[in-house]
């Protein structure tokens, strides 16, 4: 039996500890295998951090063909020369512009590819709550085309539907632990606020997926 470990683009495969193993040996067998520091990693599952070494790997509901993800690090592996030669070429000095333009491009990727997905989620979560409040018009076509769409999504089985709840959580969260990884050196106010601002929205939008899912769980 074995569990799958995400790192980059590489996809790592390790055999299961016993359910009494504490976190700690997965994530020395991780850091030995890919040759990183133990404390320079952070691993998720299923939308959560598991930060307690001590703690049994059962209590984090890891399991045969369960996937984590590996965050942090550094690069997967090691890259081709070519790859070496390139990036050492691309480095640049570090501002405060640059920071913010880092900080903007992931805000920007949030937007661009989760908001989509998160609002499709919450509409088959609730079609008729979701319909309602979208009615543009008294014209009765958009809504009942709106409704009808929803209605769609709501078919979709409930395992489907907590694996994307799980999908989208660990995505946010990912994006969530990259922005916390971004520093503002020195008098970097500009930066130190645009991060602020964009922690603050990324976490809303986790916030309204985990309320959605836990009302409707509760329901």
């Amino acid at each position: 039996m074995s569990i799958n470990v995400k790192w980059g683009r590489e996809r790592l495969r390790f055999s299961l500890p016993p359910p009494s193993s504490k976190l700690g040996q997965l994530r020395h067998e991780i850091a030995e295998y890919t040759q990183l520091p133990e404390r320079s990693f952070k691993l998720v599952h299923a939308g959560a951090v598991m930060k307690d070494d001590n703690a049994p790997i059962s209590a984090y509901g890891l399991k045969a063909g369960s996937t984590v993800a590996l965050i942090g690090g550094g690069e997967p592996l090691a890259p081709s020369p070519s790859n070496v030669s390139s990036a050492n070429h691309q480095k640049t000095p570090r501002t405060e512009e640059t920071t913010i333009t880092q900080i903007r491009s992931e805000l920007d990727t949030v937007r661009a590819t989760l908001c989509p997905d998160v609002d499709s989620f919450l509409v088959a979560l609730s079609p008729a709550a979701v319909a309602t409040q979208v009615v543009p018009s008294p014209s009765q076509a958009a809504p009942s085309l709106k409704s009808s769409s929803a209605a769609s999504s709501a078919a979709r089985p409930p395992t489907e539907m907590a694996q994307e709840h799980a999908r989208l959580g660990e995505l946010l969260l990912q994006s969530l632990l990259r922005l916390d990884a971004i520093t503002a050196d020195g008098e970097w106010e500009a930066a130190r606020r645009e991060r602020k601002g964009a922690v603050k929205e990324v976490q809303a939008l986790l916030d309204r997926l985990d309320g959605a899912w836990r009302t409707r769980t509760k329901a």
